[in-house]
């Protein structure tokens, strides 16, 4: 029966119908597909004339005659247009196919076998179109069977894998892929085959024949179906996509590398030590970029010297024993246990070796040229190419760095040495300004140890401990200073200050603060008219040239000359300081503050406690007046004067580093230096945020038989009674030695006072490491030493006592001044004599 036809017979595509016309030319057997195609039913198609059943009425003429020679054994072919019987249009074209029969009776009858022409256009518009996708089409089209053979194949395909595309029947994917990719395409495939899913945009990777690189398809991949739906096979249209592979690649290279120097910007640099630098470089370039690095910078640049061997002059000036010493500082690798076989393998130095290469290796060339170079791998090896990479900055080769690949990874390209000379001069930069910074640093912690007063200070009536912490490597030198000043009368100025700012420019000014200190303690100042010109010492500071912007008679600056005003004023540093000066003989102490913090004191048995010093502003600042606070100190009292960095930190406020500091000042009997010690190690003193500078003073006052005080009436005899009086305490004091020369120097002090002075005169001598003579009086004008003329009767009494004197000045009181000179305590020597050239300088 038709409806028992095999599948995939070509009855699946094409409508074929039959029927049967009987010796009265009536139909006489009429097929279900007839049925079909025409839509009348056997019963009532039987018996019907098909002349008049189908035909229009103006073919039915040529019809009859038609039927008639068919029945008279004739076979006709032809198209015939048919109709709905009931229906005046036409429905459709047939082709007719009448072959001649006979019936059991002799009698001549017609088979008449019918074929839809629309069915048989649509399946020629079908074989076009295949015959366009196969033949036509610019991509590649292959149809695998189920057995995963090809059957057919169009010619791009063919083009690409040779042959002719006939000779690719038969053939597996095993014949144009091999290895992991046959068996990941096989398996796709046979998934597509079984489900009937589509598969897209799956990506091969190939060799065609004769092409020596790999090329890269994209599949679509999609289960094709007989007419009765039967699965026959997979078809499959590949487009060659390597272009857009390797623009593809080359795009997501071009991220990849934005990514690695972006990331370089954030990671490189963060550290100011050199080492650091290096090691943040090989975490951006392992395993991002490379997977073996290595850091080499030179010996002298580590040791810290001015002129580095990688200045372009100099390495083309090295000699042919090689490069110069190098040490490796930094190296990584992203394949586990790598290291020590390849630097087994190459030779190549461990980490911190110091070394050099030879003259001709790619690494010393490029340290030489400045530009990058290519080691070759060895074939035996692990390592498949490596990246020589001078790091250059200003100029300046600081050092060399290796980018390594494996075996198995992908070779370096062109962009790859481009961005391995981005990330290099990067690190170099910023190694370079580490370099700076260490060289820089150093000088300022040079400096600023310099200005510092060298060992345990000494000073009369106190026992002096002092300590200085400088900040971590991480933070630049600070401005913090301390001195103390011997002053006449064996009192002594104790200074403890803070510029605000860091760095060299700081350890500068802390300098330039620092001898204006000593030079207006010489002058004898009070402790508050010290800290008024300290202050304009501090305002021209941040002046043009270092002068008060205050002078008169200046003309209008020009646009330039008031920019750079600017650009210094903006560099300004202000500074806290306090200054005490303390007597031995009262044991009282006057302080003066220009916004620094209060001191500390202990007396005996009592609790630690902050002076109530008025704060004043800091110096630079100007405008303010500062005041003068004078303490009386008991006998073994402990004086503290310190920084902010003592007290002060980020993980603490400044209220409970005082408190802290208050209760470390405990049991001022312990000996001054444990007590400095204790302080360091109760506070939070390793935070490293800032200097630290902390001094201790036990206050001891002379004894009161080491000072011998008198006063005098203003009369001449007094001269005399000032002479006896020295004499007599030298002698109690063992000092016979000094007996003369106290006596004649009294002698002129005293007769000066008479003649230039007022009111009462006062007379006192001091014993403690040296001698040291006072005479007040009431009178302002200061001394003035001047050379007498050969004329002259008098004149040469401070010539005088400057020649046999150690020291002599004057300072202003406040109900007068007082002129002194110090003698040096005998040591069992005999005291020189003076010179011929000493004593004519008084004529």
């Amino acid at each position: 029966m038709w409806q028992s036809s095999p599948p995939g017979s070509i009855y699946d595509y094409i409508r074929v119908a039959s029927f049967s016309i009987g010796p009265d030319g009536l139909i006489e057997q009429w097929s279900r597909r007839a049925a079909g195609l025409f839509g009348i039913a056997a019963d009532k198609a039987v018996g019907m004339d098909p002349v008049e059943a189908f035909m229009p009425a103006e073919l039915r003429t040529d019809g009859r005659r038609t039927v008639g020679e068919i029945l008279d054994g004739r076979e006709w072919t032809g198209l015939v247009p048919f109709r709905i019987p009931g229906e005046e249009a036409v429905r459709g074209l047939a082709e007719i196919y009448v072959m001649p029969s006979e019936t059991a009776g002799g009698e001549r009858a017609a088979l008449c076998i019918v074929v839809d022409v629309r069915a048989l256009r649509h399946i020629e518009t079908d074989l076009a179109a295949s015959q366009a996708i196969f033949g036509q089409s610019p991509f590649g089209f292959v149809l695998f069977g189920t057995d995963l053979a090809v059957i057919r194949a169009n010619q791009r395909f063919a083009t690409v894998f040779g042959g002719r595309a006939e000779d690719h029947r038969g053939r597996t994917v095993e014949d144009y892929l091999s290895g992991p990719e046959a068996d990941r395409l096989t398996t796709t495939i046979e998934r597509v085959l079984a489900t009937g899913t589509s598969v897209t945009d799956l990506r091969i990777v190939g060799t065609a024949p004769g092409e020596p690189g790999s090329r890269h398809w994209s599949m679509n991949l999609y289960r094709v179906h007989s007419g009765s739906g039967r699965p026959i096979g997979v078809a499959g249209l590949a487009t060659d996509v390597t272009r857009r592979h390797i623009a593809a690649r080359e795009a997501a290279s071009a991220r990849r590398n934005l990514a690695l120097l972006n990331e370089a910007s954030a990671r490189i640099g963060n550290s100011l030590d050199l080492e650091t630098t290096a090691r943040e470089l090989l975490d951006v370039a392992v395993p991002g970029f490379c997977d073996l690095a290595s850091v080499d910078l030179y010996q002298s640049l580590l040791t810290g010297d001015d002129a580095p061997p990688g200045s372009w002059d100099s390495l083309r000036q090295e000699s042919v024993g090689g490069s110069a010493e190098l040490r490796r500082v930094a190296l990584a690798s992203a394949v586990a246990d790598a290291l020590p076989d390849t630097a087994k393998e190459t030779g190549s130095p461990e980490l911190g070796a110091v070394h050099r290469f030879s003259f001709n290796s790619p690494c010393a060339i490029a340290l030489r040229t400045g530009h990058v170079e290519d080691v070759p791998g060895d074939d035996r090896g692990f390592v498949q190419s490596t990246l020589a990479v001078p790091m250059v900055a200003h100029d300046t080769v600081v050092g060399l760095v290796q980018f390594s690949r494996t075996k198995g990874s992908e070779p370096f390209g062109e962009r790859d040495r481009s961005l391995a000379t981005e990330l290099a001069a990067r690190a170099a930069v910023c190694i370079d300004n580490a370099r700076l910074y260490r060289r820089e640093h150093e000088r300022a912690l040079i400096l600023q140890r310099s200005l510092l007063p060298p060992g345990d200070p000494v000073a009369a009536g106190l026992d002096i401990a002092c300590r200085y912490l400088p900040g971590n490597t991480a933070t630049e030198v600070g401005g913090d200073w301390f001195d103390v000043i011997e002053l006449p009368g064996h009192r002594t100025a104790l200074v403890v200050g803070d510029v605000m700012g860091r760095g060299l420019r700081a350890a500068v000014a802390m300098g330039e603060l620092r001898t204006a200190v000593r030079t207006l303690a010489l002058l004898d100042l009070e402790p508050a008219e010290v800290l008024s010109a300290l202050d304009e010492v501090a305002r021209g500071l941040g002046t043009p040239g270092g002068s008060n912007a205050s002078g008169g008679g200046a003309q209008w600056p020009s646009r330039a000359a008031h920019k750079s005003r600017e650009a210094d004023l903006s560099e300004v540093y202000l500074a806290t300081c306090v200054y005490a000066v303390y007597d031995p003989v009262t044991r009282r102490c006057t302080f003066a503050n220009a916004g620094h913090l209060p001191p500390a004191v202990v007396e005996p048995g009592e609790a630690a406690l902050l002076l109530d010093v008025p704060p004043g502003m800091p110096l630079g600042v100007g405008g303010e007046p500062f005041e003068e606070v004078e303490v009386e100190l008991k006998e073994g009292s402990l004086l503290a004067l310190y920084t902010d960095g003592l007290v002060e930190s980020r993980d603490h406020p400044l209220d409970e580093g005082l408190q802290a500091l208050r209760a470390a000042l405990v049991e001022p009997e312990r000996p001054i230096e444990d007590v400095c010690d204790h302080v360091l190690t109760t506070l939070d003193t390793g935070h490293g945020e800032d200097d630290i500078a902390l001094l201790v003073a036990r206050i001891q006052g002379l004894p009161a038989d080491a000072v011998g005080d008198w006063r005098l009436p203003r009369e001449p005899r007094s001269v005399g009674r000032a002479r006896e009086l020295a004499r007599g305490r030298l002698l109690a004091w063992g000092l016979d030695d000094l007996v003369d020369t106290t006596e004649l120097l009294v002698s002129e002090l005293v007769t000066n006072a008479l003649r230039y002075g007022e009111g009462e005169i006062r007379l006192r001598l001091l014993r403690d490491r040296t001698l040291v003579c006072e005479v007040w009086d009431a009178g302002l004008v200061q001394p003035r030493r001047r050379r007498a003329r050969d004329t002259d009767e008098g004149g040469r009494g401070l010539q005088l006592v400057g020649l046999l004197s150690v020291a002599w000045g004057s300072r202003r009181t406040p109900r007068g001044k007082t002129v002194w000179f110090e003698l040096a305590l005998p040591d069992g020597e005999p005291a020189a004599e003076l010179s011929v050239d000493q004593l004519l300088s008084m004529y």
